[in-house]
């Protein structure tokens, strides 16, 4: 079986090429390294240097293609809204590049990695796939709009297509002191950084924001049975299923903790409902946020 991953160098991709090998996939690899390293890439995949703005120069990889995984795309919630036409340009049309250039291949299974940033501030906790979409950023609206693009264009051209919606991943790999603005970038993995290097953890506004922590570890599994399942159209959650709050995330790293001014457009909690993902995919988090920091 052959897989197709955009964004293969990045934190979730790097971690998800690492297990479609060991599945014994062949795995193909995009990334333009904006956000991605080089490093980060298992030496068994085949790595093009390409971006995925350009629909011309990526068609001829998405041949003979079995499973596209789609995960390229720019960072986080508070740089989409100072440079937000690129963020639009690489969330958005990137997104609707890949679902165009997998048309009339055969695609058995298009896999787009959504953002529960969709959600906002949602009444509905713990919240389902149902809930009301309320997005407080571009970058929530991108991946909304990308998400829906891709299901839409997928059933117009016979491509199935699911959709999970990541909730706050980390794990190895995700916080890159070179790049700041790397996709993903947990506050685990940023936490991790600053108390080793400074023994000091910077926690925004009063520390009571609540998320689901998901390891990659367990999220790699879910976007993998995203595309070996017989279910297609869907939206999965994956998180954890529990919340934490930043202050007790940053107690664990047990050093300082310095408050600092609270970021607009970032939900108060994040909370999946993860009862659709057990049924249908079969899968179920094994990690803990306390065993997995053990891990990062």
């Amino acid at each position: 079986m052959n897989c197709l991953v955009t964004g293969g160098c990045g934190f979730i991709g790097s971690h998800l090429v690492d297990k479609l090998l060991e599945r014994c996939y062949n795995v193909i690899v995009l990334d333009n390294l904006s956000t991605g390293k080089i490093e980060n890439l298992n030496p068994k995949a085949q790595f093009y240097n390409e971006d995925i703005i350009d629909l011309e120069a990526i068609k001829k990889y998405f041949k003979n293609i079995d499973y596209v995984f789609h995960l390229a795309a720019l960072p986080r919630i508070q740089p989409s809204f100072t440079e937000p036409v690129e963020h639009e340009s690489v969330n958005v049309i990137g997104a609707i590049n890949c679902i165009m250039a997998s048309k009339g291949n055969n695609i058995k299974k298009f896999v787009f990695a959504g953002s529960s940033a969709c959600y906002g501030n949602t009444k509905q906790i713990p919240t389902t796939e149902t809930a009301q979409i309320d997005c407080l950023s571009p970058y929530s609206l991108q991946k909304y709009a990308a998400e829906q693009h891709c299901l839409i264009l997928g059933k117009r051209y016979g491509i199935p297509v699911n959709s999970v919606r990541y909730f706050n991943p980390y794990g190895p790999r995700s916080f890159n002191v070179e790049n700041k603005l790397n996709a993903y970038s947990s506050v685990v993995g940023i936490f991790d950084y600053q108390a080793r290097v400074h023994g000091e953890v910077t926690v925004t506004g009063d520390g009571t924001q609540s998320r689901d922590f998901i390891h990659v570890y367990d999220l790699v599994e879910a976007t993998i049975l995203a595309a070996e399942k017989e279910v297609d159209g869907e939206v999965f959650n994956i998180g954890f299923g529990q919340a934490h709050s930043v202050n007790e995330l940053a107690s664990l790293f047990n050093c300082k903790i310095k408050h600092i001014s609270e970021r607009k457009g970032e939900a108060r909690v994040t909370l999946a409902c993860i009862d659709k993902a057990k049924k249908l995919l079969n899968w179920e988090p094994k990690l803990s946020l306390k065993q997995g920091i053990s891990n990062i």
